[in-house]
């Protein structure tokens, strides 16, 4: 599992989003074991990454699962941490069975 976060440098809420995330996942003790990406917008290649996903808001965050599908799609917001912390359980809980 990985989340990447579209964003720009300097956005309030972009850097809010990647340090909510990492707080999540220190808190849940998955930084090691879940990945965090930022792609700046403000770059040609960011732009292009974005356009290919579709991301029209900064920020926008993507969750994917490890085998690379889509779990979940925040635009425009940061995610909110239940939302998050949903998500990392049903993981963890995954991974048990």
């Amino acid at each position: 599992m990985r989340f990447e976060v579209f964003g720009k440098t300097p956005c309030g809420k972009c850097e809010g989003t990647k340090s909510k995330i990492t707080h999540v996942l220190k808190k849940a003790a998955l930084a090691d074991r879940v990945g965090l990406s930022f792609v700046d917008m403000g770059t040609v290649q960011g732009m292009a990454e974005g356009a290919f996903y579709d991301v029209r808001q900064v920020p926008t965050t993507l969750l994917w699962s490890d085998e690379g599908e889509p779990i979940a799609r925040w635009e425009g917001c940061v995610p909110p941490s239940v939302e998050i912390q949903a998500f990392l359980a049903e993981a963890r809980q995954a991974s048990l069975a």
